[in-house]
């Protein structure tokens, strides 16, 4: 029976970040090829580290998975976050059909 749920978890995990590979390949800007790359990723590690503590119930192989896992969603959304400010500094183009700009400077009307 773990050695189904093991498989399970892997696959799952293989499948989000196969769709995150199409994400970055297909979105049309920067910013949502980042959103693509993170969040699927993040899910597709977690369950691929899932399948590894279900197929190896060690306790050296728990730990390090949890602080894994644990690791991952700390520093993707920092560093996500950091590629898209800089990305946003250095005057990379929104796609054109963006609804919105939130870090676009904004301009008081004078009086």
């Amino acid at each position: 029976m773990t050695e189904w749920l093991a498989f399970v978890a892997f696959i799952a995990g293989a499948l989000f970040i196969l769709i995150s590979a199409i994400g970055l390949l297909r979105l049309p800007d920067l910013f949502m090829r980042m959103h693509a790359s993170t969040k699927t990723t993040s899910m597709g590690f977690t369950l691929i580290l899932i399948g590894v503590i279900v197929a190896f119930p060690t306790t050296g192989t728990v730990l390090k998975s949890l602080l894994i896992i644990i690791f991952i969603y700390l520093t993707t959304p920092l560093g996500t976050h950091m590629v898209g400010k800089s990305g946003h500094l250095l005057g990379i183009k929104q796609w054109r059909h963006a609804v919105r700009d939130d870090m676009k400077k904004k301009t008081t009307p004078k009086q």
